[in-house]
């Protein structure tokens, strides 16, 4: 990791750039579930044709030989955002009473997508609604940045295994967007659930259980947006040539940000690069983060641009991932600041990103030493939020069914 269209955050419209918390506009459908009784012992093949999600026509599904107690079911989210819809069609297994399995996963990327169609939601609607699959009245809305963060959280923690094994240890989510960044936990000690704010908690139900998740999305706090803010800009305002710390001070280039060019340039200063920047960002960051005590004792997954800087600079390998401390990202980033006063680098913004991450998961509680595993798939498979999201949406689906019978 959507449609009566389910709107909790006011308006429906979308611009042609994403916004800076990272709207989503996602479908989740719940296809072919399929129960068989306790008492017979078939055998069913089942495969499903791609005819009316826009994809290849009689191109048949993964098969999946199905026996006694088991079910069968697919879930398939559109994931629309601002430069097209991706595509995920999941196949899960499942024994009665126990967490689902999933077996297949199909993804397609089409262009322009239902994003195209912001201004016509009801359109949208139609479209889906006139499809062989069970779609429910909810099932296209904006996702807000917390809901993202919770389905991230589903995502990774099933896919760790986490939610299907008693007593054991889940682990927290960390992504760093374009416009804003998320932090989610399940806390084990009451008192981050007394001392932090109102709606900071949230809770849900999904296979049976409830979960009350510590869950926050900062906007205005990912990386582009923070971007702007450590040069002094304001969204949608070009104005004059910003001038950043962050830059050496012989440097003079252009920025795009948003579908508008930046003027920037860097300071002249005889102090180090480094210690200018991160005075700048600190002052940014001042008093925007709640920070919470107990991240300091549970793992953590880190994601998105957290992922992509530290392939950038060598601190994973860039197809595999692999684990770090958040020092090591303060170490990256004096190294960087150092070289760039001497050697500019190509992408003039790296000594300002990698001293951004580091001071911004300090303000979310992390020591230093804090370890963090940073990957792009588990078991083959993206660590997105479309698979968390695709979870909660079957369940609750579920739910409604077993009330009305």
């Amino acid at each position: 990791m959507r449609k009566t269209l389910r709107n909790s955050h006011g308006n429906m419209k979308i611009s042609k750039i994403a916004y800076p918390l990272g709207l989503f506009v996602c479908l989740f459908i719940y296809v072919a579930y399929v129960k068989w009784r306790w008492a017979f012992a078939t055998q069913r093949i089942f495969s499903i044709t791609e005819t009316a999600v826009g994809m290849r026509k009689n191109q048949q599904y993964h098969e999946k030989l199905v026996t006694a107690n088991r079910a069968v079911f697919y879930g398939i989210m559109f994931d629309a955002g601002s430069t097209g819809t991706r595509i995920h069609i999941f196949q899960f297994t499942q024994t009665a009473k126990e967490t689902p399995t999933l077996t297949h996963e199909t993804f397609k990327a089409l262009k322009p997508g239902l994003s195209a169609y912001a201004d016509d939601v009801d359109k949208v609607r139609e479209v889906f609604q006139a499809s062989p699959f069970l779609v429910g009245d909810d099932c296209v809305s904006i996702m807000n940045g917390t809901d993202e963060g919770v389905s991230a959280w589903i995502t990774v923690n099933f896919l760790t295994g986490n939610l299907n094994t008693p007593g054991k240890n889940s682990v927290g989510m960390l992504d760093l967007g374009g416009g804003s960044t998320q932090i989610t936990f399940l806390p084990k000690i009451e008192v981050t659930l007394q001392t932090s704010p109102a709606e900071y908690i949230t809770s849900f139900q999904m296979f049976n259980s409830t979960y009350k998740l510590y869950s926050y999305s900062y906007l205005g706090l990912g990386l582009m947006s923070a971007r702007l803010a450590i040069l002094g800009g304001e969204e949608g305002k070009p104005d004059k040539e910003l001038v950043s710390p962050c830059f050496p001070s012989t440097f003079n280039g252009e920025w795009e940000h948003a579908e508008i060019t930046y003027k920037i340039s860097g300071h002249t200063t005889g102090v180090h690069l480094y210690e200018l920047c991160s005075k700048r960002v600190s002052e940014i960051l001042h008093d925007k983060v709640h920070k919470t005590e107990e991240v300091k004792n549970l793992d953590f997954y880190a994601f998105s641009y957290y992922y992509d800087l530290a392939a950038n600079v060598g601190l994973i390998d860039k197809e595999k991932g692999g684990s770090l401390t958040v020092e090591d990202f303060e170490i990256a980033a004096k190294y960087v600041c150092r070289t760039m006063e001497v050697n500019p680098q190509e992408n003039p913004f790296i000594c300002m990103d990698l001293t951004y991450i580091s001071l911004l998961l300090q303000e979310f509680g992390f020591p230093k030493t804090k370890v963090l595993k940073l990957a792009r798939k588990i078991d083959d498979i993206e660590t997105s939020w479309a698979l968390g999201a695709t979870f909660h949406y079957i369940d609750s689906l579920n739910r409604q069914q077993n009330k009305v019978s």
